[in-house]
């Protein structure tokens, strides 16, 4: 199993997330994360999709989300080539005397404090997924109350790929 990242130029149109992840659901291919958000042009959204399978099942999603009506652009974010990023939202349960471990293992991470509770802290962490996961561990010996996670955005580097619809 290998994972792939595809980014999707939509028309920004009612339900187009729902075809696009019924067409997952439907053929049985597995979304490890998604993501959507309009664009600089309002008739557009931008889909971030990271999906995993076999090569051919890769392919084959990439073929098959392309032929959706709504798809105007489809193409895989190579790592090597892309900016990546996630945000975490954690909320941790933290007494006076944990809050200044806590405080210094987020100054680390660059997080930020958000917000501070008599009982918990809620910090956010903007970064790749392997920075939040590593975060996450040096917080093991803290519980954490409520963790959300957006799923990965992603832009391939440079000017090259950069799709123009007009209409």
């Amino acid at each position: 199993m290998q994972k792939k990242t595809f980014q999707l130029l939509v028309d920004n149109t009612s339900g187009v997330l729902s075809r696009i992840s019924g067409l997952f659901s439907r053929r049985g291919y597995n979304i490890e994360s998604i993501t959507a958000g309009v664009t600089a042009d309002p008739r557009f959204t931008r889909i971030t999709i990271v999906a995993s399978g076999d090569d051919e099942i890769l392919d084959q999603i990439e073929k098959q989300v392309a032929k959706l009506v709504d798809v105007r652009d489809i193409h895989e974010l190579e790592p090597s080539e892309s900016v990546f990023r996630e945000l975490a939202l954690i909320k941790v349960k933290a007494t006076a005397a944990e809050r200044q471990g806590i405080i210094a293992v987020a100054n680390v991470f660059r997080a930020n404090i958000i917000d501070v509770g008599t009982e918990n802290l809620i910090i956010e962490l903007t970064g790749s997924q392997s920075k939040i996961e590593a975060f996450l561990k040096l917080l093991d010996g803290y519980e954490i109350l409520e963790l959300a996670r957006t799923g990965i955005a992603g832009l391939c580097r440079g000017v090259e790929k950069v799709v123009f619809i007009d209409e």
